[in-house]
């Protein structure tokens, strides 16, 4: 599945992993991998199972943020 949402990976000292944030879905949607790769493929399979969930309830999807906006745009 191809998406357009952000996916933000940092590495955590705290945690001492990779921890993935996924804005568009919230400040709490949050994911992690030992290794950058498995960080991102953990972020694409909760961007899969969300937006399989939300269709499947008749949720609208959350708008991509797109290069150029901010999510403070968005939200006005």
């Amino acid at each position: 599945m191809k998406s357009h949402y952000t996916v933000v990976i940092q590495w955590s000292d705290e945690d001492q992993c990779y921890v993935v944030s996924l804005p568009e879905w919230g400040e709490f949607c949050h994911t992690h991998g030992d290794t950058y790769e498995e960080a991102l493929k953990n972020a694409q399979e909760v961007i899969e199972l969300l937006s399989e969930t939300s269709t499947e309830d008749g949720e609208l999807l959350p708008q991509p943020i797109t290069f150029g906006q901010s999510s403070y745009e968005l939200r006005i």
